[in-house]
């Protein structure tokens, strides 16, 4: 049976039934009894088909399996056969792609078709209603949701750099208990644990860690993307179109809410922070300037545990500054930064010995936020719930024979510390996050 000239003769049932609709819908009227009548007739074909095709599949799945069946039978124990039979369901209730599953998402929309069987499995697991799965949403399957949201983490800069955490099915929110410690000097480092020196039978003093809550409560972001009726007869044309638009999008919202977040419906970013260090501009700096003291001052505020996973934030207007800053040694100097390539050799431009990102999401030179020293391996927690949702609509663009997907993910975060670090010994509080002033 030739089920490529099968499918093919569905998508023409598929493709006549829009035009039809849209056909009556441009002229304003409603079909004839007769028109009603032949579409039924189509619906019932195309199901017929959509029956067929799935039988021979699962006809094809079970030869393959033949050959296990019929190889020695060897002594083999209920659990064992059991554990075969489920890892048989799920194999034969899987996508075997997530363009493939996209696909079956906008036909569910379409009027009298029918839902294929594997989204409202999948769709089940999450304990929702099944009433109109299109309108409720489908939850992308645990494999490719893991891997289309491990392609939006990926694809930001800082988002793949942070402490991610996963909240748990059925939570909204969770509380991480973190040491309240705002100073290194004696009695609070860790909020209140003290160590002393004593004489032999002195009298010993309890001492205790102080803790604080960090709570993150899920804030939805969404991402929608529009396919064609060709795009959506293609299934890898439509996986590779989704997985790098959502990806890159996503990609970039996250990074832009942990730089410049408010925190409200949204993760708390670093600029507005409590725990941010700033660093003051220089008596008598030029406006949009970036000098080589900034630099060193802004090192200086790190906490020393930071440096080594620390990396710099820059706008790309800073780049000429960096270019052209140098250390003055006698009547010459010293270039300060080291281009990618050049006298570092490196994949990326350094200061101190750490890279220097360009990223969109820094403020423009000579205002604040245009340049960060930060670590979020450290100082910055992402949590994130796995599940990708999926929505779609013909409706939105119907005449323009386009669906609309819509994806939803749910994260938020914020920076480990509270607020910024009182040395042990000096004056100057230290940070995971340190910005520069503005220069105007």
């Amino acid at each position: 049976m030739d089920l490529e000239k099968l499918r093919a003769e569905a998508q023409e049932i598929l493709k006549k039934m829009d035009q039809r609709k849209a056909n009556h819908l441009a002229a304003g009227t409603e079909p004839s009894a007769d028109e009603r009548a032949e579409v039924r007739t189509m619906i019932d074909r195309y199901e017929e088909i959509e029956d067929i095709i799935k039988t021979e599949e699962r006809a094809a799945a079970l030869s393959d399996r033949t050959a296990e069946i019929q190889a020695p039978v060897t002594q083999e124990t209920t659990e064992e056969t059991e554990t075969r039979r489920a890892e048989a369901r799920e194999v034969d209730n899987r996508f075997g792609s997530l363009g493939e599953m996209l696909i079956a998402v906008a036909r569910a929309e379409m009027p009298g078709a029918m839902v294929d069987r594997r989204l409202v499995e999948a769709r089940a697991v999450t304990g929702l209603g099944e009433g109109v799965p299109s309108d409720g949403g489908f939850l992308v399957g645990t494999d490719m949701s893991q891997e289309l949201l491990s392609n939006a983490f990926d694809t930001g800069l800082l988002s793949s750099r942070a402490r991610r955490i996963t909240v748990s099915s059925g939570s909204n929110s969770i509380k991480i208990n973190g040491i309240d410690e705002t100073s290194r000097a004696a009695g609070s480092r860790w909020g209140g644990i003290v160590a002393y020196w004593t004489a032999e039978a002195g009298e010993k003093t309890a001492s205790k860690p102080k803790f604080r809550q960090i709570q993150l409560d899920l804030n939805k972001l969404i991402c929608l993307c529009y396919a064609t009726d060709e795009v959506l007869a293609d299934a890898g044309a439509l996986e590779s179109i989704i997985r790098q638009g959502f990806a890159n999008e996503i990609g970039f919202m996250l990074d832009d809410a942990m730089i410049n977040g408010s925190g409200a419906g949204q993760p708390l970013g670093i600029l507005n922070a409590g725990c941010i260090v700033s660093v003051g501009a220089e008596a008598g700096q030029a406006a949009t300037t970036l000098v080589y003291e900034n630099i060193v001052n802004m090192w200086a505020r790190l906490l020393a545990r930071s440096r080594p996973t620390s990396v710099w934030l820059i706008n790309q207007d800073c780049e000429p500054q960096l270019h052209t800053m140098s250390l003055a040694v006698g009547t010459g100097g010293v270039p300060v930064y080291l281009p990618a390539g050049g006298a570092s050799a490196s994949p990326y431009a350094t200061l101190y010995g750490r890279p220097v990102l360009p990223i969109e999401q820094c403020q423009t030179l000579g205002t604040t936020g245009d340049i960060y020293l930060a670590d979020f391996a450290n100082g910055y927690i992402l949590a994130e719930k796995g599940g990708v949702s999926t929505d779609v609509s013909i409706h939105v663009r119907f005449i323009y024979d386009e669906s609309v997907y819509r994806f939803v993910v749910r994260v938020d975060g914020q920076p480990v510390l509270a607020s910024a670090i009182t040395p042990a010994h000096g004056t100057n509080t230290q940070s995971h996050f340190i910005k520069l002033d503005a220069r105007t």
